[in-house]
């Protein structure tokens, strides 16, 4: 309508001006004009074309044809006013409703916006955020706790983490120091509905822990488990995860190492076979998952190595290989049962003190194995 009401005042103003500047002769305005209004629609503007017929020659003489004609140009004047008036309304009209079928949008005809283009390795990503994110949980850590005035007992949060949906069943899976000395557990999901969350079980020894949720089937999203054995140096990896109780961020990098070994964060016990990336991994991404380039799981990130508690570049990942195993014992038992052999064995510093080879065994307590095999 903007454009219809630019072409009208325009179109005004030409008329108006070529009236005042080219007065019609008598001879126009002596029987009614046969004029055609033709209107071509565009993109760009309409034509309108007037056609009027040629004057008849005037067989009086000069003075006495000029005589009459500036006779009937006063006496016909209005007429001509109106004429114009007629064909100025006409072609409005016509250019309003040219512009109205034409179905334009004001502002998709005169603001032209770029599309927007993104790489293939920046669409894979993109599309890997947006297919794994509904997986990945926040996880909130409350414990009670007494005023020290008022001796009033009250639940606060401790901590927080991140976590992943497991299966269809509302198993989440985390670090065990994530909700380690929680005395309540609440487990947001990607559409920030929130829920009570217990603990089905954890293995210290590893850091993992399971909770479960009971959630309805449609807002749960099993994240799409990987394997861990054939990975490699350099391959592209992401994490997704609540680093400092922003949710569901999403950091890139790549294997720095394979192999390696850390302590447990309850116990202190060695982890193996454990992942390095030089994806940022900060407080709060713990208990996430570490993901490859096809959107699969490929280890939990855990732990950092760094002296101001902030991501240096060195990030930890326990394997999906062996967190497989862990989860799978505590759906079915609660707990994790490992075979020992029930034997106590001199380090191997002093074996090689000694000089020999092999195991040293110190002790074999009755109620073990293999004392019980004796």
């Amino acid at each position: 309508m903007a454009a219809a009401t630019a072409l009208h005042s325009l179109l005004c103003t030409s008329l108006s001006n070529s009236s005042s500047a080219f007065p019609l002769p008598r001879s126009h305005l002596a029987r009614p004009a046969k004029s055609v209004l033709s209107l071509h629609r565009t993109p760009a503007a309409a034509v309108v074309s007037i056609l009027r017929p040629a004057p008849p020659r005037s067989r009086d003489s000069g003075s006495g044809r000029t005589a009459l004609l500036l006779l009937a140009r006063a006496r016909d004047l209005p007429l001509a006013s109106a004429l114009d008036s007629v064909l100025l309304v006409c072609t409005s009209i016509a250019l309003s409703v040219s512009l109205l079928v034409a179905d334009v949008d004001p502002a998709s005809a005169f603001v032209v916006t770029p599309q927007r283009k993104l790489q293939t390795d920046e669409l894979a990503t993109v599309r890997l955020f947006q297919e794994n994110t509904p997986s990945v949980v926040y996880i909130t850590n409350l414990a009670v706790k007494q005023d020290a005035f008022t001796l009033d007992v009250l639940e606060v949060p401790q901590g927080s983490g991140s976590g992943f949906v497991w299966d269809n069943e509302g198993h989440v899976v985390t670090n065990y120091h994530v909700i380690r000395g929680a005395s309540d557990l609440k487990v947001t999901l990607a559409d920030q509905s929130t829920y009570d969350a217990r603990v089905v079980g954890f293995d210290q020894d590893k850091d993992v822990a399971v909770l479960r949720v009971d959630a309805p089937n449609d807002k749960l999203r099993p994240i799409p488990i990987g394997i861990s054995a054939d990975l490699l140096v350099g391959q592209k990896v992401y994490a997704i995860g609540n680093p400092f109780g922003l949710d569901h961020t999403l950091t890139t990098g790549v294997i720095s190492g394979l192999r390696r070994e850390i302590s447990s964060a309850a116990t202190g016990r060695p982890i193996q076979d454990v992942i390095q990336t030089d994806a940022a991994i900060n407080p709060g991404n713990s208990g996430g998952p570490l993901l490859d380039s096809s959107g699969s799981l490929i280890g939990i990130n855990t732990a950092i190595y760094s002296p101001s508690g902030a991501s240096s570049g060195v990030g930890f990942s326990i394997p999906v290989d062996t967190v497989s195993g862990i989860v799978d014992q505590l759906v079915k038992f609660g707990k994790v049962t490992r075979p020992i052999l029930g034997i106590k064995f001199a380090p191997d510093q002093s074996v090689e003190q000694l000089g020999v080879s092999g195991v040293l065994v110190l002790d074999a307590p009755a109620n073990g194995p293999a004392g019980k095999a004796v």
